[in-house]
């Protein structure tokens, strides 16, 4: 199953003619996911090879504008782009964020009188007070859903913090488990984690043609973890003629922050094939940074270390930080130095650094199977 990730907008606070605002996108089997939602993502969209019809998934890690704007006119351009059919039901898109997510969809698409043609759940985590500042909580009265549901909302569930685990779960499947868990910035902020589940492992061939079975159905319902009796009367455990199965891949998306919180980042995002970060201000400026509730390479780095990451992708820069391709000599403002920082940071420790660009694709390949030990 071939699997890549896209960034759409890298960009902080705005967008602008050359940064998005904050969204990427997962891509595997043909679905994708879309990870937050900035002004203009719509638009990106359109300039990519992506398709916006395919987005059946919402992840919105917190509520500024630079990571929600996007949302309402993109749900709107995808009905509109819909070719209803009568005979087959339309799936349902998921939407997943924070507390007070579902009341602003209501507002927005109620007072627009926004038709969808498609059915739409939200799904809202429930901060803790230490996400934030007292003066970034929500009260009450903000987040009371006194709209009427849009009439293609669908029950969505609120999804509180497992203690014992210390993150969300959100969905699972038969083939990745989500969950998110919790950041700081100015307001509750989440980091979510997809991780695949493990592939059976290669067939021992020889082994079956000396049991006698030939190639066929048998092979595959061994494959899929399925005893077999044998002609002989023999059963025949999946576990005889299987090697060790493949890891699944992890990825792990953070949201705005200045650091995460409790022991549910590292434990889920230990190992992540890809952990994106965001670095809004070089190290000179951390002390700004962590005031508006954002981090630096050097934080972005510590956190990757401590989560024995496999590669560190940097993104939502400030606007000062131009791509690469229109830097001009002379620039105060070198964005390749973020990367620098971060690589610092990461000395002897195998992580790979990336900075992020928009429309940049980042594959992630298969996992290896694991050693055989002789």
């Amino acid at each position: 199953m071939s699997m890549d990730m896209t960034f759409l907008g890298t960009g902080s606070a705005y967008p602008s003619p050359h940064r998005g605002a904050s969204a990427l996108v997962l891509r595997t089997d043909g679905e994708c996911w879309l990870f937050d939602c900035g002004e203009g993502t719509q638009t990106q969209l359109m300039k990519s090879q992506l398709r916006a019809g395919r987005i059946t998934k919402v992840f919105i890690s917190h509520l500024h504008g630079d990571h929600l704007f996007g949302l309402p006119g993109l749900l709107c351009t995808v009905s509109l782009n819909t070719n209803p059919d009568v005979h087959q039901s339309l799936k349902c898109v998921d939407i997943y964020g924070p507390r007070g997510l579902r009341k602003f969809l209501r507002v927005t698409l109620g007072l627009t009188g926004s038709q969808l043609l498609f059915p739409y759940g939200v799904h809202e985590l429930e901060p803790t007070p230490d996400q934030c500042p007292e003066e970034g909580q929500l009260s009450l009265e903000m987040v009371e859903e006194s709209s009427p549901p849009h009439p293609q909302e669908q029950p969505g569930r609120t999804i509180p913090l497992d203690n014992s685990t210390d993150s969300y779960l959100l969905f699972q499947d038969n083939k990745f488990v989500v969950k998110a868990f919790r950041l700081y910035h100015r307001i509750p902020s989440f980091g979510f984690c997809i991780q695949e589940h493990d592939r059976p492992g290669k067939l021992k061939t020889e082994l079956l043609k000396e049991l006698g079975v030939k190639p066929g159905p048998v092979y595959g319902r061994l494959k899929a973890g399925e005893s077999v009796v044998l002609e002989n009367g023999r059963l025949l455990l999946p576990s005889e003629v299987l090697e060790a199965n493949i890891p699944g891949r992890k990825i792990c998306v953070l949201g705005d922050c200045s650091s995460v919180l409790g022991v549910g980042a590292c434990r889920l995002c230990n190992g992540a094939d890809v952990l994106v970060h965001e670095a809004t201000l070089g190290n000179e400026h951390q002390e700004k940074a962590v005031e508006h509730g954002h981090s630096t390479p050097q934080m972005a780095a510590a956190v990757a270390r401590a989560c024995c990451a496999q590669r560190l992708v940097l993104y939502h820069f400030s606007q000062r930080y131009k791509p690469s391709s229109l830097q001009k000599e002379g620039d105060e403002d070198d964005v390749s130095e973020l990367k620098n920082q971060a690589e610092q940071a990461l000395l002897d420790s195998g992580v790979e650094v990336t900075l992020a660009e928009d429309f940049m694709t980042i594959p992630i390949p298969l996992r290896k199977p694991p050693a055989i030990k002789v």
